[in-house]
């Protein structure tokens, strides 16, 4: 498991683009027949992927963790972007079809990941936080997600929002996750920006064409930096930064957040002329 540790504003301001890259950039997800985690000291995010061809593939802990299973003390949200597979935990089966998501509660022993066709394997991403309570496990199809719809054609960031794991949805100790997926021709996300202190965000980007990149922004609002994020890559979005970016072709994109409460509109806006 790698260790990423955050900077703050002040160090943030003295980094070059591979700094930036290093610190804020996930690149090493989605491999086949692995499970891959990566730890963030920020809210002690745990994000990671499966990719079961052959084989299942178990979920194992980690030193860094400090845990006899994965889930002793935590909660786990999982996003199929690939195949169809199957997820097993506490040795009962969910069918994951493309864009399912399935909560694993806090105490749930041996989880594993399938594929239904190795050709065609299911991609798993996952995004864990500690949990103070247990939940129960809780699977939703794309169907059931709270569709809510956003933008205009006009400023070129019509999308949808789709909420599964949310108070009004699939409850949880502190994770929030869901997916937004952006109309033809539009090519902005989340605009305008904004800030959250109560929570971090993680975002991973996908159904992009190999050589499409988005060009993600973040920092504080007097200070902005921007990645090049490309298919399946992950930007960590500290409590301080905008998150908020711009493709070069069509994509999609997970949020996950986590953090002192819950509340999705629970944000500070951010006038566009104001960003430098």
């Amino acid at each position: 498991m790698k260790t990423y540790l955050m900077a703050d504003p002040l160090r943030y301001a003295e980094m070059m683009t591979e700094e930036l890259r290093q610190t804020f950039l996930i690149d090493n997800l989605f491999a086949p027949g692995r499970v891959a985690l990566n730890y963030v000291d920020l809210d002690r995010t745990v994000i990671g992927s499966a990719v079961p061809t052959s084989n299942a593939l178990a979920l194992g802990t980690d030193d860094a963790l400090r845990a006899e299973y994965f889930t002793e003390r935590r909660e786990l949200g999982v996003l199929n972007i690939g195949g169809k597979g199957a997820i097993t935990a506490a040795g009962k089966s969910y069918e994951m079809d493309n864009l399912d998501c399935l909560y694993i509660g806090r105490g749930t022993r041996d989880v594993s990941f399938a594929s239904a066709d190795a050709a065609k394997p299911a991609q798993y991403y996952l995004v864990s936080y500690p949990a103070h309570a247990a939940h129960p496990t809780v699977q939703a199809k794309k169907a059931q997600a709270a569709a809510v719809n956003l933008g205009t054609p006009a400023t070129c960031n019509q999308r949808t929002i789709f909420k599964y794991i949310h108070p009004d949805g699939i409850k949880s100790c502190q994770l929030v996750m869901g997916f937004t997926q952006l109309a033809v021709g539009s090519a902005w996300n989340t605009m305008p920006p904004h800030t959250h202190m109560r929570r971090s965000e993680v975002y991973m980007y996908f159904n992009m064409a190999a050589d499409a990149r988005v060009f993600h922004f973040m920092g504080p609002p007097l200070e902005t930096r921007h990645l090049l994020i490309a298919d399946r890559q992950v930007a960590i979005s500290p409590s301080w930064s905008i998150h908020c970016g711009v493709g070069t072709g069509p994509y999609s994109f997970c949020w996950a957040m986590g953090g002192e409460n819950q509340t999705f509109d629970d944000m500070d806006g951010l006038p566009i002329p104001i960003l430098r």
